[in-house]
């Protein structure tokens, strides 16, 4: 063991664990990065670590300056920790059909939190563009413009792919996960091709997003809805242009719940919907990919953050989930 030197090094460098379950499903190997490890429980600490760097050098983000972000909660929580640790204040604005605890968090951290309803993109009063609205008003402030702003995937082409190809020692025929930004996929799918080219990235979609239209069918179409958080996408971003997509699956959030339910009940961990959805793509991957096949996906973020709502058996039974 070392000592960390100092606490934004503890972003990243993340375990990669077996996940027996999926595996027997597969009749594959299938391997969960657990980025809940991260200080702020989620993946999206490494994309605002290297959001926050980047305006650091091109002299956008002064000392004493505020990030203003619109975020479904965990970018927001990653913003406000690495802020914290540089001395800069963080404006977060989010929809407010988000998890309690994901607002409640935010606040302890101490960021300003703006909620706003829930509005498609092509609304003035969607979050992604109150927030860059409230950023080019405030004095000294920068967006971080997560979708669009490519830092958040060079954040997993230089991070998340390189420690998953060396943590299974190179020998990996597929990797998949779904999108919010699109940063993880395109990220990890850019990394792990220039390793060797033939490791399959996949997209794996929910109910309600457009992109699995998109790269099987060439159109951007969504279908049904989803209640998992912070993941369903509804247009090309900047982070997603180029990504190496070579197939694509949709999962429904029933099939997502399954395998929330038995990586708790029979292997302890408690997670989100957006990890079960990314563990049952995974699962149809090495299906696809033969007996044998190493894949691996992204553990998203805890699912003590969603004790109100995905983990409160009433929540789910309004949503036609099971108790």
């Amino acid at each position: 063991m070392t000592i960390i030197p100092d606490t934004l090094a503890l972003i990243g460098n993340t375990p990669l664990v077996r996940l027996a379950g999926p595996s027997a499903a597969a009749g594959a190997e299938i391997f969960g990065k657990c980025e809940f490890v991260n200080p702020g429980a989620s993946v999206k600490d490494r994309a605002a670590l290297f959001i926050v760097r980047d305006a650091e050098e091109r002299g956008l983000l002064q000392p004493g300056g505020t990030i203003v972000e619109g975020t479904a909660g965990n970018t927001g929580i990653g913003l406000a920790l690495v802020a914290n640790a540089k001395g800069y204040r963080t404006i977060i604005v989010m929809p407010e059909t988000q998890s309690r605890e994901k607002t409640d968090t935010l606040r302890a951290l101490g960021a300003e939190l703006v909620l706003v309803p829930a509005a498609p993109f092509s609304s003035p009063c969607h979050f992604v563009h109150q927030s860059r609205r409230i950023a080019e008003e405030t004095p000294g402030a920068v967006w971080a413009n997560q979708f669009d702003n490519v830092a958040n995937r060079r954040a997993h082409v230089v991070g998340t792919a390189e420690e998953i190809w060396t943590q299974m020692d190179g020998r990996i025929d597929g990797f998949t996960c779904a999108v919010g930004t699109g940063g993880t996929l395109a990220g990890v799918g850019l990394g792990l091709k220039a390793k060797d080219d033939r490791v399959t990235i996949a997209l794996t979609d929910p109910d309600g997003a457009a992109l699995y239209d998109y790269y099987a069918h060439g159109e951007l179409k969504s279908e049904g809805s989803s209640v998992a958080e912070g993941i369903g996408q509804g247009r090309i971003t900047g982070n997603l242009e180029g990504a190496p997509v070579d197939t694509q699956f949709r999962v429904s959030d029933a099939e997502g719940w399954k395998w929330v339910r038995r990586l708790l009940s029979e292997e302890g961990l408690c997670l989100g919907l957006s990890a079960g959805i990314n563990v049952a793509g995974a699962i149809r991957l090495a299906r696809e990919l033969g007996s044998g096949s190493r894949v691996a996906t992204v553990l998203c973020d805890t699912g003590f953050r969603y004790l109100s709502t995905l983990h409160n058996p009433e929540w789910r039974v309004a949503r036609g989930l099971p108790a």
